[in-house]
């Protein structure tokens, strides 16, 4: 099978932003066996449509991503249905599936995305609003996925890449899932290769976690190169199957029937917005503070202000009150606190990416941990202080040594 992928995409041709789309489909399709002819970056501009004709006389199989935005320039969609001879039709599924969506916010402009091909499958898109499609011109089977990771990559692993494999008569492969928290994933690769290079090791980012699949060899092989990429970061770092740490900590808090507080600096309230973003969190969520600047941290949480004035807002003293003062203003069975330095610029002597947490339970000792991150901007450090925090606070709850499992860690 020779296939041909095309990447669309104006802030692609532009530089603002490189693209990992067509070496990820690559590197799958080649690892089953398809010969990749060419991967093509273009804008949207339309010029899709004569690489698109070409395509088609020249591959068995077209993979594309981008362009199936709202928008008048998202082209992708009428011009596949052109070039297979097909009118586009509306999708009733996938505008019933928007409409719940989006509700009143769905604009005349979003009923472009239920539109496909006539005799085209959709994709759905569980993290979107554009289903993905698939279906023939000629004998050339065309796939269109949307643009961004977080859509694109479940729906190719999920459907895509099993259709293909069902296309060429291949066994479904043994592939083992696994959620990886704060380690970036370019160095999860350089830790694949350590673990295991002969592995087959496949990564999608998702919101807060990295997705990590391996295949290959038999199961005790994968199962011994999990356990060293586990030991190469620390506990808790690497969970079996598709999870997040925010869910991990949700399932601790109801198997304990606990309650929960947060006193937040430098993550501005990310902590709590997270926490009460699942159904049903006022179960366990009672509340949370905001103490951005020195003086909420003692007018609010009570934190002493000699503490302040002799070990800073940043410091393992500083967490530990924040803490208890969050806990005892709710009544919460438990209570966690982030401080620290998002950067752009270094505060109080400390680094960008120093983050301070603090835990505090009833009948239990208060304790706080140091977290010196990498600084990939303030909104990476915000996202990882978060996980570390969910990640810890379940721990905490658990009755383990957070502070072991802080020393294990490493890569962040």
């Amino acid at each position: 099978m020779k296939a041909e992928i095309i990447v669309i995409g104006t802030e692609l041709t532009r530089g603002i932003i490189q693209d990992k789309h067509g070496s990820l489909i690559s590197h799958e399709l080649t690892s089953i066996g398809v010969h990749v002819s060419e991967i093509i970056v273009l804008p949207d501009d339309g010029t899709i449509e004569k690489v698109l004709e070409e395509a088609i006389a020249s591959s068995d199989l077209i993979i594309i991503t981008g362009g199936l935005g709202p928008t008048c320039d998202d082209m992708t969609r009428s011009v596949i249905a052109e070039s297979a001879g097909k009118k586009l039709i509306r999708d009733e599924k996938s505008w019933d599936f928007l409409l719940a969506k989006l509700g009143d916010k769905a604009y005349g402009a979003n009923s472009r995305q239920a539109m496909i091909p006539e005799g085209f499958d959709t994709i759905p898109n569980n993290n979107g609003t554009a289903p993905g499609f698939y279906g023939y011109a000629g004998n050339t089977l065309i796939v269109s996925l949307p643009g961004p990771p977080r859509e694109m990559h479940p729906m190719f692993y999920d459907t895509v890449l099993p259709l293909i494999r069902k296309k060429l008569d291949l066994p479904d492969a043994e592939r083992d899932e696994y959620s990886s928290f704060i380690t970036a994933e370019a160095k999860l690769e350089e830790l694949f290769e350590e673990a295991d290079p002969d592995l087959d090791w496949g990564t999608r980012f998702q919101d807060y976690r990295i997705s990590v699949y391996v295949s290959g060899k038999t199961s005790d092989e994968r199962n011994a190169a999990i356990g060293k990429l586990r030991d190469m970061v620390g506990l808790h770092r690497i969970e079996t199957g598709d999870k997040d740490a925010l869910g991990i900590l949700i399932d601790t808090l109801k198997k304990h029937n606990a309650t929960v507080s947060a006193a937040e600096s430098c993550t501005g309230g990310l902590i709590s917005e997270l926490l009460t973003s699942r159904p049903g969190s006022s179960s366990f969520m009672l509340g949370s503070v905001t103490s951005y600047a020195a003086s909420a941290k003692i007018n609010v949480l009570g934190v002493p202000e000699d503490i302040i004035d002799k070990h800073g807002t940043v410091s393992f003293e500083c967490a530990e009150m924040m803490a208890d003062g969050a806990r005892k203003i709710f009544s919460s069975d438990y209570s966690v606190s982030v401080t620290g330095v998002a950067g752009p610029d270094t505060d109080e002597g400390k680094a960008v990416g120093t983050v301070y947490l603090g835990f505090s339970g009833k009948d239990r000792k208060t304790i706080s941990v140091l977290l010196p991150f990498s600084s990939w901007g303030r909104e990476s450090i915000r996202r990882k202080a978060s996980t570390a925090a969910f990640i810890l606070l379940s721990s905490y709850i658990e009755g383990e040594d957070v502070e072991a499992v802080v020393r294990s860690w490493k890569h962040i």
